[in-house]
């Protein structure tokens, strides 16, 4: 009887995990703070990260009509039917910021990201450097994960936990199991 249970509370917990699933994948794709990009037409900015001055290419697919991109970052611009531009980014853009690049077609709008790179480019020494005997005292070594979180699949997550709960109700199910 207790077998029972175990097995309903695990395959309960299983189906509710692989229905919360989609509904996670969909909030982080396009549910964001732009809106819906569910678009009958696809549209891309390559590189997504550009240093200020430089060019980025608008490209847009499955689009019959001329598609327009615009940005606070770039002047509007025109795209042929199913082809691709190139736009300037503006000199003076923020560094390290994140603008919106809004793609219109056929009364249809979708958004993507385009971000500006940070920091400022190391001048050249113009003298030798001079070195100093004195030494700081070491911090330790700053943790984080380092990038190692980069591409987490989030299907790959719940496919773990669904296992995971599955192996340890199985597990549960052999320990009351050996017990009778």
């Amino acid at each position: 009887m207790g077998a029972i249970r175990i097995a309903s509370a695990t395959l309960l917990g299983a189906a509710a995990l692989s229905l919360a699933t989609p509904a996670a994948a969909l909030a982080a794709d396009g549910g964001g703070a732009h809106g819906s990009n569910f678009t009958s037409f696809g549209f891309s900015v390559t590189p997504s990260t550009i240093a200020p001055g430089g060019s980025v290419t608008l490209n847009v697919t499955g689009c019959s009509s001329t598609a327009t991109a615009s940005s606070g970052v770039f002047n509007t611009v025109t795209i042929s039917p199913n082809s691709s531009t190139t736009a300037q980014v503006d000199f003076n853009a923020r560094r390290g910021a994140t603008y919106t690049v809004a793609f219109t077609c056929g009364g249809e709008r979708g958004t993507t990201d385009l971000t500006i790179a940070g920091g400022f480019p190391t001048p050249r020494p113009t003298t030798r450097p001079t070195i100093s005997t004195t030494t700081a005292p070491s911090r330790g070594v700053r943790g984080g994960l380092g990038g190692a979180s980069d591409g987490i699949d989030k299907g790959e997550i719940a496919i773990g936990l669904a296992l995971v709960a599955v192996a340890g109700g199985g597990f549960m199910f052999y320990l009351r199991r050996r017990d009778s």
